[in-house]
Order: C-alpha cells, then sequence, then structure tokens
C-alpha cells in the first residue's frame, strides 16, 4: 500500500494511526498542501480527485477521505477494529469521531484559515480567535460525550477505537495553535495515554520523513 500524506494534516495523522494500529506496512509519499503540491493536477487526476490528503492506494484500488479509509481499512484488515461491531458501540465510536471530523475540522483546516487570510483579509488575531472558537465549540461537545459515555483510559473502554484516532490528531493541533485545552480534562486524559502506545507514537507528525519544525 501506498499512503499520501501530509506530516501535520490531522486527517493523515488519522490513516497513520490507523495502519499502525493494524500493523500495516506503506509506503510514505508526502504531498506538501502548504506549497499547494495536493492541488496540482497530477495529483488530482491521478490520485485524488478531492484535491487533499490523505490518499491510499492499495493495488489498482484508490481512495481519499480519512473515515472512508479507515472504514476499508477495518472491512480489509478487520483486527483489530476499529469500529465495533456491536450497533449501540458502533453509533457511540461513529458520534464522537463525528464531532471532531465534521464540527471541528473543516472550518479549522488550512484551507479555510487561509481563505480568511488572502481572501477576507482578517487579522492574525482574528483568525486566531476563529480557531479557538471552533475549537472551544467542538471540544466542549467532545468532553460531555466523554463524561456521559466514556469509560477506560481510551474514550470508550480498554482499546482504541476510531474515536480515539479522531480526537488525538485534533488535540494535537489544537495545542500546536496554541490554544487552551484545560476545560477537556478528559480528552487530555485521553490524549496522554494515546500519545504513550506505540502505534499513536510512531504516527505522530515528527515522527513523518516530510516533518519540518
Amino acid at each position: 500500500m501506498q499512503l499520501y500524506s501530509f506530516f501535520n494534516s490531522s486527517t493523515s495523522y488519522r490513516v497513520r494511526i490507523a495502519l499502525a494500529l493494524k500493523g500495516l506496512p506503506f509506503e510514505y509519499l508526502p504531498v506538501n498542501i502548504r506549497t499547494g503540491q495536493h492541488r496540482e493536477a497530477e495529483y488530482v487526476q491521478g490520485i485524488n480527485p478531492s484535491a487533499s490528503v490523505p490518499a491510499l492506494v492499495d493495488g489498482a484500488f484508490m481512495l481519499g477521505q480519512s473515515l472512508a479509509i479507515m472504514d476499508y481499512l477495518d472491512a480489509r484488515h478487520p483486527e483489530p477494529r476499529l469500529l465495533p461491531q456491536a450497533p449501540e458501540q458502533r453509533a457511540r465510536v461513529l458520534e464522537l469521531a463525528s464531532l471532531v471530523a465534521c464540527d471541528i475540522h473543516p472550518v479549522n483546516n488550512l484551507r479555510v484559515l487561509r481563505y480568511l487570510q488572502d481572501v477576507l483579509k482578517v487579522t492574525p488575531e482574528q483568525k486566531d480567535a476563529w480557531y479557538r472558537h471552533w475549537i472551544d465549540e467542538g471540544m466542549a461537545g467532545v468532553e460531555r460525550l466523554l463524561a456521559r459515555h466514556g469509560t477506560g483510559p481510551w474514550c470508550f473502554g480498554d482499546s482504541p477505537t476510531l474515536a480515539d484516532i479522531t480526537l488525538v490528531p485534533q488535540v494535537a493541533n489544537a495545542q500546536r495553535m496554541g490554544c487552551d485545552l484545560s476545560a477537556y480534562p478528559r480528552a487530555l486524559a485521553v490524549f496522554a495515554h494515546a500519545s504513550a502506545h506505540p502505534a499513536f507514537a510512531k504516527a505522530a507528525p515528527a515522527q513523518q520523513p516530510d516533518y519540518t519544525a
């Protein structure tokens, strides 16, 4: 398998965690989204029509979008499972994962922040305020879900799931952007526990071949 990835992309980070948890080898192919490589015709036409990272190539099969990729990996390589089989547990994991992937990440990703800066001409202070606002909105929801339904050292139980895989990169990015996350102790506890796990550590941005400080 091949993974088109950018070290600091939280969506790429998710897939790297999934691959590491399942022990699946892959070739890392860097795509620099800061310089616009993900929008180049060769990449868009040949690899990922959505002009984004990550993209997974498995033989003749190509797939973009991190949630779709992780569902594919779960179907092709079921152990360890990222999504529980029991309907209630599966739904709970997807609830939290969707909160991160659909409510927090899309409004704070690089293309949105650049649009705010380059097109709408907001100040750096306004851009930072935007980022912090949506982090707080989303993380408050995450914390409430964990307080009501969370158990064990992970989001939901004694093993990592899709919920943890989506939460950890989001927390890492928020910390990198200087957000105060002290109001979300349960989420921070999950993050700390996950960060000590070999698969999560292996997938971290600083461990990737295209990492730059």
